[in-house]
C-alpha cells in the first residue's frame, strides 16, 4: 500500500482523528476532486492553510517536475469537497495564477506554515508551483 494511501485511510476510518495533524503542526485535509478523464471521485490528503474562511493548498507534488493529478483535475471540475478532520463540506476551487496579486501573501502563508517546506519543493523543479484556494459553500 502506497503511503498515501495508508494516510487517506487511517483518516477517513478513524473521522480524522488520526491523520489531520501531521509533524510541525501542518494540518492536512482530505481533498476529493471529480477526475478529469474517468468522471470518477479521487480522494488524497493535502496539507492545508487557513486564510479567513478559504483554504489553501500548494500543488508541489513534493518538487515533481508534474503537477499533481488532483490539480490538474479541480481545474477542469473546480467543485470538490474537504474533510477537515471529522467535518466535510463542500468547496468551489480556483488555481492563484503566480501573476495575481494575492499570490505572493498565499504562497508566504502555506511556506511559512509549513516551516519552508515549499521553497524547498520549488527549487527542485522549474514549473512554478501552483497555489490552490478552496472556498466553502
Amino acid at each position: 500500500m502506497h503511503p498515501t494511501d495508508l494516510h487517506r485511510w487511517a483518516y477517513e476510518w478513524t473521522g480524522g482523528r488520526i491523520g489531520h495533524r501531521l509533524g510541525g503542526g501542518v494540518r492536512a485535509a482530505l481533498l476529493t476532486t471529480t477526475g478529469r478523464k474517468t468522471g470518477r471521485s479521487r480522494t488524497v490528503p493535502v496539507a492545508y492553510f487557513r486564510d479567513g474562511a478559504d483554504y489553501v493548498f500548494v500543488a508541489s507534488n513534493n518538487g515533481s517536475e508534474r503537477p499533481p493529478a488532483w490539480l490538474l483535475n479541480a481545474t477542469v471540475k473546480p467543485e470538490v469537497q474537504l474533510q477537515i478532520g471529522p467535518g466535510h463540506l463542500l468547496g468551489t476551487a480556483r488555481v492563484v495564477p503566480p501573476d495575481d496579486p494575492d499570490y505572493p501573501r498565499l504562497w508566504q502563508l502555506a511556506d511559512e506554515g509549513s516551516h519552508g517546506r515549499y521553497q524547498r519543493y520549488q527549487a527542485r523543479t522549474s514549473r512554478r508551483l501552483a497555489v490552490l484556494v478552496v472556498t466553502p459553500a
